[in-house]
């Protein structure tokens, strides 16, 4: 039976060293992150907006749901990887059209605080594994309630309070500690590592584009 990627406590695969599933954690974190770039260099943000709402939202879950599935059951790396890529794309499609409303200069300062605080959070997670383990519900709970809140700010109301912006980065500051304590409690694969890595991928995204929102506000 498949299982979730943070409830495996064995594994037939081939174990690796802490040293070499940190490694490659990070290299694929910085593979996600390189695409993002090459596609905000790359790929005109009026292309993007040309695509009709609903195809591009559509395709956009459709996209993430897909890797989302692939790298939390498969055993297998190469497969984990696809999946991921399924993520790191049209995460970039979003990364392009919220960058292109900054100067240069603010979305630089929010990639330095959100790769400072990232491994503050990480820090965190490896010294209170326990404490992140117990708050990953409310985290969850909370997110829920401000998604909800912001759709209703932005379709009902047609505004967006400030406010809900830090209580996002808080919360993905949270997860980054839960998931990076997760990452480390189970066996230490190569398919482990990059599942991880897909799931801190996601967190650390979801954390520069609140802090983006944050600093581009000043």
């Amino acid at each position: 039976m498949e299982v979730n990627v943070f409830d495996r406590t064995e594994t037939a695969n081939k174990r690796i060293s802490g040293s070499t599933y940190n490694f490659v954690i990070g290299l694929t974190l910085i593979w996600g992150f390189a695409v993002n770039w090459w596609m905000v260099l790359n790929i005109p943000v009026e292309s993007i907006s040309s695509i009709n709402p609903i195809f591009f939202y559509i395709g956009y879950f459709a996209s993430c749901f897909f890797g989302v599935y692939l790298f939390s059951k498969s055993l297998s790396a190469l497969v984990s990887f696809i999946g991921y890529n399924f993520v790191v794309v049209p995460f970039g499609l979003i990364i392009n059209l919220v960058v292109s409303q900054y100067n240069p200069d603010i979305v630089l300062e929010a990639i330095r605080v959100t790769g400072m605080v990232t491994f503050v959070m990480m820090v965190l997670g490896s010294m209170y594994p326990a404490f992140f383990n117990k708050i990953a519900g409310g985290l969850t709970i909370a997110l829920f309630c401000v998604i909800v809140v912001e759709l209703i700010e932005i379709f009902v109301f047609n505004t967006h309070h400030g406010i809900l912006d830090w209580v996002v980065a808080v919360i993905f500051c949270g997860y980054i500690g839960y998931d990076w304590a997760r990452a480390n409690a189970i066996p230490k694969t190569y398919d482990n590592a990059v599942d991880s890595a897909a799931a801190l991928y996601m967190d650390i995204i979801n954390l520069f584009l609140r802090i983006l929102r944050i600093l581009g506000r000043k």
